[in-house]
């Protein structure tokens, strides 16, 4: 508790910082880049990928959060929230908190990372936690777009998770845990409404795979999805 008071303070700073910036108008975005069902052998899972910010031009407030729902329960959730610096053109360094809410027991972490725009346009965020009793972590997400007319784009997009120890408990191994890759076929409607249907991939390795293996769970699954992405 103590770790998640002094990282919310941090982020309320830099927006008490510049609050009498006139000309550097506060503007806000929110992005569901997936809401989507995939298909299994068994209950389908909801999946919820999104983001929101708020602030000025180089300094911002930014939540992020991933869940998953399967036949009614929320099986994964994650929330960060993070105080977002311009450092160079299209990039961005973040720094805050992460709280693993499911599986549980919850876990908190410290987070540093980058986000921003690649070489060729590829989307890239990067990060790395540090949590208590001595737990790390990185994840590296990167996306790109292909765009077939000004309406019908493709999206392979890919997320790799380690961590630093074996953490039992929520089934997760020490070293490469997980890799989630996937290819999204949409149609914007609007640039703000844009359904899709794809492919989605997944693979658990080392000893997250041994934990799942032990909880009768399958170690690498393949899903047709089905969804839609939105901004405003």
């Amino acid at each position: 508790m103590k770790l998640r008071n002094m990282i919310y303070s941090m982020l309320l700073l830099p927006s008490l910082v510049t609050a009498g910036a006139a000309d550097d108008p506060v503007l806000t975005m929110l992005k569901i880049d997936q809401l989507e069902t995939r298909n299994t052998d068994g209950p389908d899972p909801l999946v919820l990928d999104g983001q929101f910010w708020i602030g000025r031009d180089l300094d911002k407030l930014w939540f992020k959060t991933e869940i998953e729902r399967v036949d009614g329960a929320t099986e994964e959730a994650e929330l960060q929230a993070l105080y977002s610096r311009a450092i160079a053109p299209y990039w961005d360094m973040q720094f805050g908190w992460r709280g693993d809410f499911r599986p549980k027991p919850e876990r908190n972490w410290l987070s540093v990372g980058v986000q921003g725009l690649a070489p060729y346009f590829f989307e890239v965020d990067a990060a790395l936690f540090v949590g208590e009793s001595g737990r790390s972590a990185a994840r590296l997400e990167a996306e790109y777009e292909f765009m077939f007319t000004q309406r019908l784009v493709l999206s392979p997009e890919i997320e790799i998770n380690l961590y630093g120890k074996d953490d039992p408990a929520v089934g997760i191994g020490s070293g490469l845990s997980d890799i989630e890759a996937g290819l999204r076929l949409r149609y914007e409607i609007r640039r703000e409404f844009a359904p899709y249907i794809g492919i989605n991939w997944s693979r658990k390795f080392g000893n997250t795979a041994d934990f799942a293996k032990a909880d009768g769970e399958d170690i690498e699954d393949t899903q047709i999805v089905a969804g839609i992405r939105l901004w405003f």
